[in-house]
């Protein structure tokens, strides 16, 4: 096995047959500590093994899926259908349609996305007046017993961010290298306060105490990842917790309340519309009450204050310290990139991930790192035969389609929704799905300046 088709193996988190989640890592008791606490003490816990998006993929031959675009025209003319980057990293975009009598029924997040979202960004985007269109990819599955449910959890890649630089770094210039160096380093020192008590958090039990909010607070801004972390975090407790008979009544179905987090994004974000960047996503935690209170007032401020805290500092161990250790005493640490590499290797990969996009040339040659991370991630789906892969860092029904996946047998239709909100393929269309990054400027949520990276301020 290669070192990087272990560490995409480890950017997977697998849904086992069992109902036990787990990965092949360090914090592999303490991971199992936190299934065991969602599945015993969140009202929705159940939905995280057993769901209508897991069943779907792992018992269907057929699967419907929904991908919104906003240039229709462009694609069809093109005859080809691209993936794009984000958290499915090289996928076709989509959201579960489910077979019903009276036509194919979206799962929450594939209607929140076609009437809401997609609209909203189609109109702070210059394009008033102009609809998106929803397109119906019927994925016929491969036949393989048993299918591996295993999700891609985009807060771990960044070891494969860094892996990826060191093997790219040729194609920036000496002046750019020594900057990009020099400003990750300073970033991570300068968040060493919150990284400290998250590793206590997580390892000693500490409480956070009062100093955690204002920590988090300064971190966020030294760390864009930690808007990903605490985005994530926050959506998990908003669906494993909420008891809101909506929620109820989507729970019923296999479906996890998608909306909670859409409406927590769009309302304490502003811009979001035409500026998607969850490095953004900074509430102040002491901030919650209200917020939580206007979006579900089912949940418990107190209960989620405790649980962030918790769960932040857990997503930050897991996913930005060094596998295989915990960092040192801060005083002992030497400020110069190849000793911080050492102890935060994967914290590393995302600051310079982000950072290139700061550079003038990056539009020149983003192509070639998040294409090689691509082609990575479609050899590793293939050796797994994963034709659907789908985020993994909560099962709330973002997934996607392989492009590079052999012999992939599909179908597109442009489709039209009833009174109802059921979704008529009207026109089979003769598009191909190709293995070839679609350009960031043609993507419905990332029309955001590339510029707006990691030298960004507050």
């Amino acid at each position: 096995m290669t070192d990087i088709h272990r560490m995409w193996a480890d950017a997977h988190q697998l849904f086992g047959t069992s109902g036990n989640v787990g990965a092949d890592d360090s914090l592999e008791e303490l991971q199992a500590a936190w299934y065991s606490r969602f599945t015993e003490e969140a009202p929705n816990g159940k939905l995280l093994t057993s769901n209508a998006v897991f069943h779907t993929l792992s018992e269907d031959s057929k699967v419907h899926l929904l991908h919104v675009t906003h240039a229709f025209d462009r694609i069809v003319r093109a005859g080809e259908l691209h993936p794009s980057g984000g958290c499915l990293v090289g996928s076709v975009y989509c959201a579960p349609l489910f077979q019903e009598p009276n036509g194919l029924r979206p799962h929450n997040l594939a209607s929140y996305i076609l009437k809401k979202e997609a609209p909203a960004t189609l109109a702070h985007g210059g394009a008033p007046g102009q609809g998106p269109t929803a397109l119906v990819i019927e994925v016929t599955m491969p036949p393989r017993t048993p299918r591996e449910l295993a999700g891609l959890d985009y807060l771990r890649l960044g070891l494969i961010h860094l892996h990826n630089y060191d093997h790219l770094e040729y194609l920036l210039s000496r002046d750019e290298q020594h900057r990009l160096r020099e400003i990750v380093v300073e970033r991570v020192r300068g968040a060493m306060g919150f990284l400290s008590l998250a590793a206590a958090v997580t390892y000693r039990g500490h409480s956070g105490g009062k100093e955690f909010p204002n920590l988090l607070d300064s971190a966020l801004r030294q760390l864009p990842v930690l808007g990903y972390i605490y985005f994530e975090a926050l959506s998990e407790y908003l669906m494993l917790f909420s008891q809101s008979p909506h929620t109820r009544r989507l729970a019923d179905r296999g479906e996890f309340n998608n909306w909670l987090y859409k409406k927590l994004l769009f309302g304490s974000l502003p811009g979001t519309p035409d500026r998607f960047d969850l490095s953004r996503f900074r509430p102040h935690l002491n901030d919650l009450r209200e917020l939580l209170i206007r979006i579900d007032p089912t949940l418990d401020p107190e209960q989620a204050r405790s649980f962030l805290i918790d769960r932040i500092s857990y997503l930050t161990a897991s996913s930005l310290f060094t596998p295989g250790g915990v960092p040192g005493a801060w005083h002992r640490a030497r400020w110069d990139f190849p000793s911080v590499k050492k102890e935060f290797g994967p914290l590393m990969g995302h600051l310079i991930h982000r950072g290139l996009r700061s550079f003038r040339r990056y539009p020149d040659f983003y192509f070639f790192f998040d294409q090689y991370k691509a082609l990575q991630a479609w050899s590793y789906w293939n050796h797994m035969d994963i034709a659907v892969p789908f985020n993994g860092t909560m099962p709330k029904g973002e997934v996607g389609i392989n492009p590079a996946y052999p012999d992939l047998r599909y179908t597109v239709w442009r489709a039209e929704s009833d009174d109802r909100g059921h979704l008529h393929p009207v026109e089979e269309l003769p598009l191909r799905i190709t293995p070839r990054l679609v350009d960031t400027k043609h993507t419905l949520m990332r029309t955001q300046r590339l510029s707006t990276a990691l030298t960004d301020g507050p």
